[in-house]
Order: structure tokens, then C-alpha cells, then sequence
């Protein structure tokens, strides 16, 4: 490589913006907290762009969606952890390459609703605890370094009890649970999420966010200015 190539290389890497990643179990709050920080960004002035993982509706997602629904089994561990992974990467990938790549490359900050972290808490979930470092390990460099997704510059894990997501699914769906996908409606299976997410938080250097205090949830504002806290940083 010559000397100027080299240089437009470096120039590009730093012109690179930041990925802020939003992540925790379903029903944690993680869209709403999305929605807050992007919002308070942009009206500090900030290149913001907000997005949200699964990207339903598209053709990328038609495989996680049909696995969500339970078309290939209503238990999530009727598909192995790295067909699953599979799924939602494509999904990712699709987003970056038409939707966002250009806006990030440029500078831009991004905030992310779920990213490859979701697949590491929910698919570790399904897998024993002496087989999670070797699936981290699969899992990252399949989606950052061999189909080049960009690795996220913070993950802000909101950590709450099952129990308490399961409200507030049961809020969001108006009391319906049969709207819940195939995670969702699987107390038990959240409850090896929780565990897989409290073990990635850790191994990772994920910047957890306590939103239960006093076994009362916290204000929608008082998680938000912790979140912007850490953002900043």
C-alpha cells in the first residue's frame, strides 16, 4: 500500500462515527430509551440516527420472523444457536449496507434498539454455560470482522427481572399475550436470558444500567439520565 493510500485509509477509519448500543432482556425498555437518547442528542445538536433490530417487515427479516412466530418450532431451542444467529445477522448486514452505512462512515452517531448483542444474550441462552465463551467468540467474528458489521463503541445493558419484563410485555401488548413471539412468551427461557445477559455484561464490559430499585421500577427519566451518562462518556 503507498504512502497517500495508506493515508486515505486512516483518514476514513477516523472519520468513522460512534455505535451506541441499547440491549437488555424483552420488555426492559430498550426502545424507549433508544427514542430518549436519540432525542436528546439531536436536540443538543449531535448527528443522530436512531435504529431498531429486527428490521420486521423486510425481506431480510422474513427467516427470523417465521422463526420468531414458531414456524420452525414453538420452543426457541427447536433452532440451534448458530442457524438462529444466522437469521438475525443477515438482517444487520442488509441494514448497514442500505440503510445506515454511509450516515456512519461519515461521522454520525448511531443508536442502536438491539445489535449482534441480543443474539449473544439469547442464543447463549440456549446453550450450556461452559460452551458461551467459544459461542461469543464464533459470534463476533462472524458479524464484525467476516461480514464487517461495525463493532459497537458502547453496549448500555438495561438490567431488570423477568418478572417485571413480563409486565411490561403484558402493557405493550394491551393484555394479549398471544402477540408475544416465541422468546417472549417463554418465562423460563428469559429467565437463561437473564443469566447469559448478567454473564455477557461482565465478559464484555457491557455498561449495565440498574433499572429496578427498591424492587420498583425506575422513572422512564431517571434510567434516561443515567443512559445519557454513560453515552457521553
Amino acid at each position: 500500500m503507498t504512502a497517500s493510500a495508506n493515508r486515505s485509509r486512516l483518514d476514513k477509519d477516523n472519520m468513522k462515527g460512534k455505535l451506541i448500543v441499547i440491549e437488555g432482556l424483552d420488555g426492559s425498555g430498550k426502545g424507549t430509551q433508544t427514542k430518549q437518547l436519540y432525542e436528546t442528542l439531536l436536540a443538543a445538536g449531535k448527528q443522530v440516527r436512531q435504529i431498531s433490530f429486527p428490521c420486521y417487515g423486510t425481506k431480510a427479516a422474513a427467516l427470523l420472523e417465521s422463526y420468531l412466530k414458531g414456524e420452525f418450532g414453538n420452543d426457541p431451542s427447536a433452532v440451534n444457536p448458530y442457524a438462529a444467529s444466522t437469521f438475525f445477522a443477515i438482517d444487520r448486514y442488509v441494514s448497514f449496507q442500505q440503510e445506515w452505512k454511509e450516515f456512519y462512515e461519515n461521522g454520525g452517531i448511531v443508536i442502536a434498539d438491539r445489535y449482534t448483542t441480543s443474539n449473544a444474550i439469547h442464543q447463549c441462552a440456549k446453550l450450556p454455560k461452559e460452551q458461551w465463551d467459544s459461542f461469543l467468540d464464533w459470534l463476533f467474528t462472524y458479524e464484525y470482522r467476516q461480514l464487517g458489521l461495525p463493532t459497537p463503541d458502547a453496549v448500555i445493558y438495561l438490567r431488570v427481572d423477568p418478572e417485571i419484563s413480563q409486565e411490561l410485555l403484558i402493557g405493550r401488548y394491551e393484555g394479549n399475550a398471544a402477540k408475544k413471539d416465541i422468546h417472549e412468551s417463554n418465562l423460563g427461557y428469559l429467565k437463561n436470558c437473564r443469566r447469559a445477559a448478567d454473564y455477557c455484561a461482565g465478559y464484555l464490559n457491557w455498561c449495565a444500567v440498574e433499572c429496578v430499585r427498591d424492587e420498583q421500577l425506575r422513572s422512564i427519566e431517571d434510567i434516561a439520565a443515567e443512559v445519557l451518562q454513560i453515552a457521553e462518556r
